[in-house]
């Protein structure tokens, strides 16, 4: 069984920064890539960033590009997502995700992320 409990999150005005964290269990994480998503309130869950199993490849969002970094420490079973210049639009539950195939099977419970005006 994987675990993944996100941590990082909170409430921050805008124009600021957050740092998220995605501590995993198991000796499993270093070779699956990983992904980032989010959902805000009445709206569906959408991807936010994704890394391979080896942090040579990301993909984002067009809607955070340019904003935040996904990283990811093997060493450490942690996978993170550094998040600056903040909007309010950013207010939403993050969830990192493992991706096994064409699908996510692992998810985390989530951290809230809210941006002040």
């Amino acid at each position: 069984q994987v675990q993944l409990v996100e941590s990082g999150g909170g409430l921050v005005q805008a124009g600021g920064s957050l740092r998220l964290s995605c501590a995993a269990s198991g000796r499993t994480f270093s070779g699956y890539s990983m992904g980032w998503f989010r959902q805000a309130p009445g709206k569906e869950r959408e991807f936010v960033a994704h890394i391979t199993w080896s942090g040579d490849n990301t993909a984002y969002a067009d809607f955070v590009k340019g904003r935040f970094t996904i990283s990811r420490d093997n060493a450490k079973n942690t996978l993170y997502l550094q998040m600056n210049k903040l909007t309010p639009e950013d207010t939403a539950r993050y969830y990192c995700a493992r991706q096994f195939g064409t699908t996510y099977d692992y998810w985390g419970q989530g951290t809230q992320v809210t941006v002040s005006s």
